[in-house]
């Protein structure tokens, strides 16, 4: 029986982990998790927020994921954009899943993220 959702992995380039650190410590907020030294020598990088975990790992032939994306849960939305673009990121806001607010940014080597809030008076679950 599946009880939760462990972690998320994304794909990333060698080399790209500093301006992974960058992005997702210093632009999102996110705390760098140690790895194990047997998949620290791998390379990449894990990065948590309380229970939610998103691991890049490094993949020789890389592609981004552009469809394919996490769905990461924020309070208070529009601070949360503002904040990306501060650091230069930027946000395409969607319209077009009921019962939330969201947009979407990549991160520094093209991954596709998804930032969503339920509307204040919506007690719906994300699709």
């Amino acid at each position: 029986m599946i009880t939760a959702l462990d972690h998320v992995q994304l794909a990333a380039p060698p080399g790209s982990e500093d301006r992974l650190r960058a992005f997702y410590v210093d632009a999102l907020g996110l705390t760098e998790l140690p790895k194990p030294p047997v998949l620290a020598a791998r390379g990449g990088c894990w990065f948590g927020s309380g229970p939610v975990q998103l691991h890049l790992g490094i993949e020789a032939d890389f592609r981004p994921a552009r469809k394919a994306h996490p769905g990461l849960r924020v309070t208070a939305i529009d601070a949360f954009a503002t904040r990306l673009t501060d650091h230069g990121v930027p946000v395409t806001w969607d319209d077009n899943l009921p019962g939330h607010r969201r947009f979407y940014a990549d991160d520094p080597v093209g991954n596709r993220l998804e930032f969503l809030e339920p509307d204040a008076d919506e007690s719906a679950e994300p699709a």
